[in-house]
């Protein structure tokens, strides 16, 4: 970031920490703050916890933008930066189970394309263990509706196309919910068809989603592929 800004400063959608946010108007630039209302109510809530004395558990990946935001702003809110984990499964809680019980108050908060699956296991894990236990579910609501039609579908299809990033969190997260369900392929665009040609044709009922990232156009170009290979 250059010394001193002209210009304008956008904030992406996964957010940054406060420091970032006072840095850029420190240096000059016009601050544009993209930041999802949806992750905004995350970090809230990661830091109302921290600030409170919780020991924070963050469900999501390390290295996510938008966890990296949420846990880099809880750490602020507390003296001990140990106080605030992030949890990639099950196992990586289980891992500092002593830890765990040692504390007075756990909350847990959720990167909003974590599953409701995830969520459920840690709860009925956590419950067990903790004596003070505040879970704030704070999966994106469009996130978790896209999961259930697409569980919904997968049930009824013989295979399901999932459509978007790879490094995209909420489309890696369905695809491999619905893989749980039916036989699953996640593509990014529709020239990846040609790779599963055999299990395309083998199959009666197939099913398509997306990340809700993908645009339209991607995902029709890809149903008019399926269409014409069956």
């Amino acid at each position: 970031m250059p010394e001193n800004g002209e210009g304008i400063c956008v904030i992406r959608s996964h957010g940054e920490s406060n420091d970032i946010f006072e840095e850029v108007k420190k240096r000059g630039f016009e601050l544009v703050d993209l930041t999802c209302l949806d992750v905004k109510k995350v970090q809230s809530k990661a830091c109302e916890l921290a600030q409170n004395g919780f020991f924070v558990i963050i469900l999501g990946k390390q290295e996510h933008p938008e966890v990296k935001a949420i846990s880099t702003n809880a750490k602020m809110m507390t003296k001990d930066k140990e106080n605030v984990f992030v949890a990639q499964n099950i196992e990586e809680i289980k891992a500092i189970e002593n830890k765990i019980k040692a504390q007075k108050k756990v909350g847990v908060v959720l990167q909003t394309t974590q599953t409701q699956e995830y969520l459920l296991e840690v709860v009925d894990y956590l419950s067990k263990i903790c004596k003070i236990l505040n879970i704030q579910n704070t999966i994106c609501p469009s996130t978790s509706l896209r999961q259930e039609e697409a569980k919904k579908l997968a049930q009824t299809s013989d295979l399901m196309v999932v459509v978007g990033s790879k490094k995209s969190a909420n489309t890696t997260h369905l695809a491999q919910l619905i893989s749980q369900i039916t036989k699953t392929i996640h593509i990014e665009h529709q020239d990846e068809l040609e790779n599963h040609l055999n299990i395309i044709k083998q199959s009666e009922n197939i099913g398509v989603t997306a990340g809700a990232s993908t645009p339209d156009v991607i995902i029709q170009e890809v149903i008019k592929k399926l269409e014409n290979i069956n």
